[in-house]
């Protein structure tokens, strides 16, 4: 085994005018209610581009480009993924509605099924991820659909955003991918 170097791995990779096409785009959308750090912002927008997610919705106070602080951790993702910023959840979710998504939250609920459970049928989906404190707002619980949770085995409860994200989010495409 061997470590690829960095020209063989943008062999294999997608040109950033390419990347940023709408064609060919994971049927989600994420929409980050209220999220207060631009570094998780940021890491949301990266991994967003590794998925190839359709767009990401910011919502409320979240931080949304041109901002340096985004761009310190998205490392140019916001050039190929698409973004909007709403001010309210309710015109995000019916723009989503509007496109046919299923609206599901990354919340613990008493009815959250695990993101495990996940599959195809549940696509396109807009997925709501929420504060880093206080979690997905109750407003966009009640526009939601349903809500999914990871499964955590230690003494806490939630993982960081950015990090519950990309779990989510991979776990979407291995789920639609089966």
């Amino acid at each position: 085994m061997k470590r690829l170097i960095h020209a063989e791995i943008a062999a294999e990779r997608l040109s950033e005018e390419q990347a940023a096409q709408p064609e060919g785009r994971f049927p989600l959308i994420a929409i980050l209610d209220n999220i207060r750090s631009m570094y998780n912002v940021g890491s949301i927008f990266r991994t967003s581009d590794g998925a190839r997610i359709e767009a990401i919705y910011t919502v409320g106070y979240t931080p949304h480009p041109p901002r340096k602080e985004i761009e310190k951790t998205a490392l140019d993702a916001t050039r190929t993924v698409p973004f909007k910023h709403f001010k309210t959840m309710a015109e995000a979710i019916a723009d989503c509605r509007s496109k046919g998504m299923k609206i599901a939250a990354l919340e613990l609920t008493d009815k959250s099924r695990s993101i495990f459970d996940i599959g195809k049928g549940d696509f396109p989906m807009a997925l709501v991820i929420g504060n880093e404190i206080t979690g997905v707002s109750d407003e966009a619980l009640a526009l939601s659909d349903e809500a999914y949770s990871i499964p955590m085995f230690g003494a806490k409860h939630s993982l960081n955003v950015a990090v519950a994200y990309g779990v989510a989010v991979f776990e979407c495409i291995r789920a639609r991918s089966k």
